[in-house]
């Protein structure tokens, strides 16, 4: 600090000739370093070929300044309407932008994403639970039916994610302590979930009609007993549904189901986040927060006032 003026550390952009197409292959080589998913590494690579059409990817970073940025925040304002993708796509730039900049690729500058107005969490109502947790009957449905309703059944009752349940084995299922072992997480940190004494017995159930040569496979397959892809999984879920007369079918609706019903019976949030294997309760909060419009419904319902208060408000008379 000179004289009451702020000085700011000058930074060197490396002067490389790298164009900002060989800038977004080495962040995705930083990525492979770090071990991330495949399926992540597929998520960046979809996102620069929508940067690629706004910005050359022959373009030195050296070049890149902020209104590169943007130039490219105005095109995906004035081509998308969601507000959501916007941001997936800005996140993804900004995210390889800080990295680049910390290389001292390009010359930093302050990048933000837009305000989203952030939606209700969408859940089952009572009237769709009842619909898909009603039992097939057994003489008459069929195995791939017996199975959706096991698998809806399971989702509910755990919350665990789409890839989680496409991973689990029969050998990860423990019996005797009534927990299964989620080996497949989104942080990649080993789960254990309990499971309650009518989902152990429908499990129990469903392995004496699962045909299985051994522990190694998968819980919930496909109709050749191989592991279930993210679209088979989807669509099973989406013709169930529809049969029960449910038109909606989302996998994290389950999961944001299970919160809400956790919730609403008086769950405690601390629990919750280690059932559903948030890294940190304020993601929970976030749950507890989305649900207030669900909650405020229950006010009335359950309201402590009228419960204890002996007489109610008696309306007086007005006099003149």
């Amino acid at each position: 600090m000179m004289g009451g003026i702020i000085m700011k550390r000058i930074q060197m952009v490396q002067k490389t000739g790298i164009t900002f197409k060989e800038g977004c292959e080495k962040y995705l080589d930083d990525c492979r370093q770090r071990n991330l998913r495949e399926g992540t590494m597929r998520h960046y690579k979809q996102s620069y070929t929508q940067f690629y059409k706004v910005i050359s990817p022959d373009l030195q970073l050296e070049e890149f300044t902020e209104k590169t940025y943007t130039d490219y925040v105005k095109y995906l304002v004035d081509t998308l309407n969601n507000d959501v993708s916007i941001n997936s796509y800005l996140r993804d730039m900004i995210t390889t932008l800080h990295f680049l900049m910390r290389e001292g690729y390009v010359s930093p500058f302050k990048m933000r994403a837009i305000k989203v107005d952030k939606k209700p969490i969408e859940t089952y109502s009572e009237d769709e639970l009842t619909k898909l947790l009603k039992k097939p009957n057994m003489n008459k449905c069929s195995f791939t039916e017996y199975k959706n309703w096991v698998m809806t059944n399971f989702l509910f009752s755990t919350g665990v994610r789409q890839r989680s349940l496409e991973n689990i084995k029969i050998k990860d299922i423990d019996f005797d302590n009534h927990v299964v072992n989620v080996n497949f997480t989104k942080n990649r940190k080993p789960l254990i979930v309990p499971l309650n004494q009518t989902m152990v017995k429908i499990l129990e159930e469903y392995l004496t009609y699962r045909q299985h040569q051994s522990e190694e496979d998968y819980l919930f397959c496909n109709v050749y007993g191989k592991k279930l892809t993210k679209g088979t999984s989807y669509h099973l879920l989406y013709d169930y549904n529809k049969s029960r007369g449910v038109e909606t079918t989302g996998i994290h609706r389950y999961r944001h189901t299970l919160a809400k019903q956790w919730i609403l019976n008086g769950g405690d949030v601390v629990s919750l986040s280690k059932l559903l294997g948030h890294s940190s309760l304020e993601i929970t909060q976030n749950y507890i927060n989305y649900l207030v419009s669900d909650l405020a419904k229950q006010v009335d319902a359950i309201n402590v006032l009228d419960k204890f208060r002996p007489h109610k408000y008696i309306k007086k008379n007005n006099k003149r």
